[in-house]
């Protein structure tokens, strides 16, 4: 995975704890028949946490560049050359 998703699962896990936060220790609601608004907000806001940890650890792990590199070292009659390839993978 890439660093751009990191960060959007890491914003989307602020954003679900925030409005988890919101629904579970702000609003009290008088008629709610089925329907408990602070099981809801702790659902999202658990959720957003472990999407933000998510996030963040992609964040961390998509950061790290890996480069591999391959050298063929051949002799010919002239003397020797040396073919160097290169892989970077982002």
């Amino acid at each position: 995975m890439e660093r751009a998703t990191g960060s959007s699962l890491t914003v989307l896990g602020v954003i679900l704890a925030v409005i988890g936060a919101v629904l579970k220790y702000a609003l009290t609601a008088t008629s709610t028949h089925g329907f408990d608004i602070a099981t809801a907000g702790l659902i999202l806001l658990v959720a957003g946490i472990v999407l933000f940890a998510i996030g963040l650890i992609v964040l961390v792990a998509g950061g790290r560049r890996r480069v591999t590199i391959r050298e063929d070292v051949r002799t010919t009659p002239d003397g020797g050359y040396r073919v160097q390839q290169r892989d970077d993978a982002l």
